[in-house]
């Protein structure tokens, strides 16, 4: 039986070891918002809440994995955004990479920003050929403070580098050829039964301590997160970054356009 979040971004469908967790805002681009954040989080619960699951799979409805940060929600509510916004969302990723359960991003589409942060963060990310994987922000006088710690993780710094500062897309292949993306193909389907008759077989104690495992073998400090928080708050206050979000909510020219 297929559920809805209780914000309306997800929708949710439990199927003997694997939870489906579809992002449902397709007019929205599936643009992350506080709503979306906190249906995630209950999707994972749900997931931790039954003993049988084992495979936490993320899907979207449209034509976009995820557009990153909701900007017209950004630009009516700035304030909020940078005081919260990046703990928030921070909070969320290193969730994806503690939760007990394997989470695989399945991704057909464009995703952007923060929506790089989920596949990032994800243990395993299956894409189509057609997908996209970019980092805009500086176009808005941001940075992608919170997803590069689990960009770098996957890509190297200097890739995670040249897609932040070039802002130019990554193709699926690319993708695929740089870590980002585990596999590439039309029909992700079969990739995923493969994991599935595997992942069937493990304690879901066994992924969690694998995963806090890993996670500390590598560079993510509770320094390096409150980092990305404060410069995210600093960033959102910039008047360079309030002047273009505004400018994208109202439907004015950037200043590119001028």
């Amino acid at each position: 039986m297929e559920l809805t979040a209780p914000n309306g971004t997800l929708r949710l469908r439990g199927e003997g070891a694997v939870l489906t967790v579809t992002l449902d805002r397709p007019r929205e681009q599936n643009s992350i918002t506080p709503g979306l954040m906190a249906d995630l989080h209950g999707a994972l619960d749900r997931a931790e809440a039954d003993p049988g699951c084992r495979v936490v799979v993320l899907r979207a409805e449209g034509s976009a994995f995820c557009s990153g940060m909701d900007l017209h929600a950004a630009a009516a509510g700035t304030d909020d955004l940078a005081a919260h916004g990046g703990e928030r969302f921070l909070g969320l990723l290193k969730r994806l990479t503690t939760v007990e359960r394997i989470v695989v991003s399945c991704v057909d589409g464009r995703a952007s920003g923060g929506g790089v942060g989920i596949v990032a963060a994800s243990d395993l990310v299956h894409a189509t050929p057609g997908s996209q994987f970019g980092l805009p922000e500086a176009l808005w006088g941001l940075l992608p403070c919170c997803v590069l710690p689990y960009l770098i993780r996957r890509v190297g710094f200097q890739r995670a580098y040249a897609m932040t500062l070039s802002t130019l897309p990554v193709g699926a292949a690319d993708a695929a050829r740089c870590g980002l993306v585990d596999e590439l193909a039309d029909d992700p389907e079969p990739a995923l039964r493969r994991l599935l008759v595997r992942a069937t077989k493990l304690e879901g104690s066994t992924i969690g301590d694998l995963k806090r495992y890993f996670r500390r073998m590598w560079i993510v400090s509770e320094e390096m997160e409150a980092d990305a928080v404060r410069e995210f708050g600093r960033l959102m206050h910039s008047p360079v970054a309030r002047e273009r979000i505004t400018a994208f909510a109202s439907g004015a020219r950037m200043p590119w356009d001028r």
